[in-house]
């Protein structure tokens, strides 16, 4: 296919052979750039056949075509075409040396245009392409193109022509007009130009080409002496010396080389190197048969480069001697053991020379930490020889406060000598003499702080938190050994003379010095020194003779005894009742002497101490009662009643059933039948009835009481017993019971509300009202499921799943579903179950 049509094409008349020009001609760029050059339509048969068809010989005269070779006319005369006359050797010298000149010239000025193409690279383009047209040049002005466009300049305005998308397209991705394209705007601004090469030479061969935009965007230089040596080098391969001057070629192996292949053979090989030594290696890979005295030998031969190895040469050798060869290569091996040796010894003597100086090191510093503890350890022995000895007199020695800072000293700068010497048991023999000294004369029952402070000092520095000691034994702490042997007998001596009833003073020093006793001293005290005398003085104690209560000095020792005066109650309880078997409830002592042990007895001993020894008589009190509606003696009534806070109400109200309701109903019967004034009955039974505390009123079996009286006295208004009735006497009988029934339900209303405000409150606070809340509130805190079941009844209770067990709930107890049947269980093993 032919390219005429773009670089035009030479006719055969130019050489008489067709050939195609690959130069840019003038018609080339002026088409390029013309948009309204003339463009050529095809024909009918173009569109069909393509480069095929044939083309009329206007069009070829216009444009060039793309036909096929033309048929040579063989009988035109032969022209010959002038190629210039061949010059000499002094005049292409000139001429190259005007050359440089020239291009200089023309780089500096700029104005002057590229010299012409020779005829023979002009293309065969239309004269009307060639030299008409919108194409023009001048020296002066810049060179344009066809459509006024300018070399560098007015570049992108051809797109007035067309719709400008191209230019739309650039600004919507950022592009700025006058800068280059790329992130950062590095892209060229102005057109690659081009320079013209001075003559028909290849590339390069008259210089440097580059232009000087080129060495603007590019300002990397390329080293011309750099490529030349290069090229000469690559160059060099390519010779071939003569045959016959080959030079010999030596392998050289340096010491390090060596001692890097020991090395590696060393550690390739799986036994010592001193057992290497002396295994014999035979060595049957080459031509001959070797025999090496260790490893190291056989692989130093594979050590020469191949290209060193002696080549096969079919021609003979003028020189070959074997056994010079083998005595040179036997001294090159023991060279190289002697090498290997020595550097195995030079890197033994190194490894043990750095080993020493760790070791040195080592040492030094553990001298270093063994000189400090020398120093610590003699400021130790300074510090300790400043207590008194036991030999020095009284008094020379330091003060307790002299020695409590030596100890704070060794706990605070000496501390693990203080704990590796064991320096806490010095207190044994310094501390405890001038401790028991200053507590020789101590009062504990007159003066209980006396000496707390320094004790309190003392413990801060000798107690240990790891001992918890229980008895004295040899291994208890140096502060307990300090109370048991000084501290422990002063107050013992003290509770040997203290009489139980002064309590205030032994209990007060007691609870003042408790914080600083550990537990098992304040048990000891408590239990062995404290408790024998109480024993002892209640068993001395007579309730009858004795004007102290007991109480007064038994009680204050409840808080500290607790539990451990359980032992002192029964004989109190046994001379109490031996004491009231001739009691009267007129005497009130007895209710003064019990009360204090109401909350102190168990509930179980005191109800049946009150049954066996109060009651009896309080019901022949009551049996002595005489119920006179005219003259009423209220004493006998009140001395019971004072007994209320001290009775169970279970036991008051039996008392008051058997021994006081007969016998007031009785006489109301009586009084209601011998025509009574029902004013003086009503004011009558509500005195009796103000005299029962609200607490009684509100239980049922006291209301049911009253309420029979009210019924007993509406069917005597009603009946008309007596014959003579009272004006209004039905209406204040009536109108009382209404007052008494309205009174009644007021009181369980209010009763109603503070149970519901206490079930509020519980509901506030988080507590269960109910079992099924308890339950509900057990399944959420161990992550179960607690839900009822819809639609699901067992005998009209609802069912629940607690977990995977179906469960029921009634009146407060939880039944789960057996194999058979349901079966009752506590919450706890149904937690079990669930989980």
């Amino acid at each position: 296919m032919s390219m005429s049509h773009l670089y035009g094409r030479r006719t055969e008349e130019d050489d008489g052979v067709e050939m195609e020009s690959f130069e840019v001609t003038d018609w080339d760029l002026a088409n390029e750039f013309n948009p309204e050059r003339r463009r050529h339509r095809q024909t009918k048969d173009q569109a069909t056949y393509g480069i095929w068809a044939d083309r009329d010989s206007d069009d070829e005269g216009e444009r060039p075509s793309f036909g096929g070779k033309k048929s040579k006319d063989y009988t035109a005369p032969v022209n010959f075409i002038s190629a210039g006359l061949r010059k000499s050797a002094a005049e292409e010298k000139k001429q190259q040396q005007k050359d440089p000149e020239d291009s200089e010239e023309s780089d500096d000025g700029g104005s002057a245009p590229p010299p012409p193409p020779p005829p023979s690279s002009r293309g065969a383009a239309p004269k009307k392409l060639q030299t008409g047209g919108n194409f023009r040049g001048s020296g002066n002005q810049p060179q344009r193109f066809a459509g006024g466009v300018r070399t560098g300049q007015d570049i992108g305005n051809w797109e007035k022509h067309t719709k400008g998308i191209g230019q739309k397209l650039l600004q919507k991705m950022g592009y700025q007009p006058g800068k280059g394209l790329g992130k950062n705007a590095q892209g060229i601004i102005t057109p690659i130009e081009a320079k013209l090469r001075k003559g028909k030479g290849a590339v390069g061969a008259y210089g440097n080409e580059r232009t000087q935009q080129s060495l603007k965007d590019f300002p990397k230089v390329d080293s011309e002496e750099e490529e030349e040596k290069e090229f000469q080098k690559e160059l060099g391969q390519w010779r071939r010396d003569p045959a016959g001057k080959k030079k010999p070629k030596y392998s050289f192996r340096t010491v390090d080389e060596l001692k890097a292949k020991g090395k590696l053979a060393g550690r390739s090989a799986g036994t010592p190197a001193g057992e290497l030594a002396q295994v014999k290696v035979i060595d049957m890979t080459g031509r001959e048969q070797k025999v090496y005295s260790s490893y190291s030998q056989m692989t130093s031969k594979h050590s020469v480069p191949e290209e060193a190895l002696p080549s096969r040469d079919p021609r003979p050798s003028g020189f070959t001697l074997p056994e010079l060869e083998h005595n040179l290569q036997l001294l090159i091996d023991l060279t190289e053991q002697d090498i290997l040796q020595s550097a195995r010894r030079l890197q033994h003597e190194k490894d043990i020379v750095v080993t020493l100086s760790h070791e040195a090191s080592a040492l030094q510093s553990r001298l270093e930490v063994e000189q400090d503890a020398i120093r610590r350890v003699e400021a130790v022995l300074d510090l300790v020889e400043r207590f008194q000895s036991g030999e020095s007199a009284p008094g020379e020695g330091p003060s307790l406060q002299e020695c409590a800072g030596i100890f704070e000293t060794l706990q605070k700068d000496y501390y693990e000598e203080y704990k590796v010497m064991g320096l806490a048991d010095l207190a044994v023999a310094v501390v405890y003499p001038l401790l028991k000294d200053k507590l020789r004369t101590w009062d504990p029952l007159k003066d209980s702080t006396y000496g707390l402070e320094e004790v309190g000092q003392w413990r801060a520095l000798l107690e240990s938190r790891q001992l918890h000691s229980t008895t004295p034994d040899a291994n208890m702490d140096p502060y307990h050994r300090l109370l048991w042997e000084v501290w422990l007998p002063v107050l013992r001596s003290s509770v040997s003379g203290w009489q139980p009833r002064a309590v205030g003073p032994m209990v007060d020093c007691i609870e003042v010095w408790a914080p600083l006793l550990p537990v098992w001293i304040v048990d000891h005290l408590l239990e062995q020194l404290v408790l024998p005398r109480l024993q002892r003085e209640v068993d001395t104690w007579n309730p009858l003779t004795d004007t102290v209560p007991i109480h007064s000095w038994i009680h204050p020792w409840l808080p500290l005894l607790q539990a451990r005066l359980e032992p002192l109650y029964p004989p109190i309880r046994s001379k109490l009742a031996n004491a009231l078997q001739r009691w009267h409830p007129s005497d009130t002592s007895a209710r003064l002497i019990l009360q204090p042990w109401k909350d102190v007895f168990s509930p179980g001993a005191w109800e049946a101490f009150m049954v066996k020894n109060i009651l009896p008589k309080l019901a022949l009190c009551l049996g002595d009662l005489v119920i006179n509606p005219h003259q009423q003696q209220m004493e006998p009534f009140h001395w019971v009643m004072d007994w209320e806070s001290l009775l169970s109400l279970s036991s008051l109200m039996s008392l008051l059933d058997k021994n006081f309701f007969p016998k007031w109903l009785q006489v109301l019967c009586s009084w209601l039948s011998n025509s009574p004034n029902y004013e003086e009955i009503t004011k009558w039974y509500l005195g009796w009835k103000n005299s029962f505390s609200d607490t009684l009123l509100a239980q049922l079996h006291i209301k049911d009481k009253f309420n029979e009286a009210l019924d007993i006295m509406n069917r005597a208004v009603a009946s008309g017993v007596g014959g003579y009735m009272q004006p209004g006497a039905r209406e204040n009988i009536a109108y009382l019971t209404q007052t008494e029934r309205r009174k009644d339900f007021q009181y369980e209303a209010l009763q109603e509300r503070r149970e519901a405000e206490s079930v509020a409150q519980r509901v506030s606070a988080g507590l269960p009202t109910n079992f099924k809340d308890l339950i509900q509130a057990k399944a959420e805190e161990n992550n179960i499921v607690f839900m009822p079941l819809v639609a699901k009844r067992f005998e009209g209770k609802q069912l629940y799943t607690f977990g995977r067990i179906v469960v029921y709930i009634d009146r407060g107890v939880v039944f789960v579903q057996g194999e058979k049947t349901w079966v009752p269980t506590s919450l706890q093993s149904l937690i079990d179950m669930a989980k």
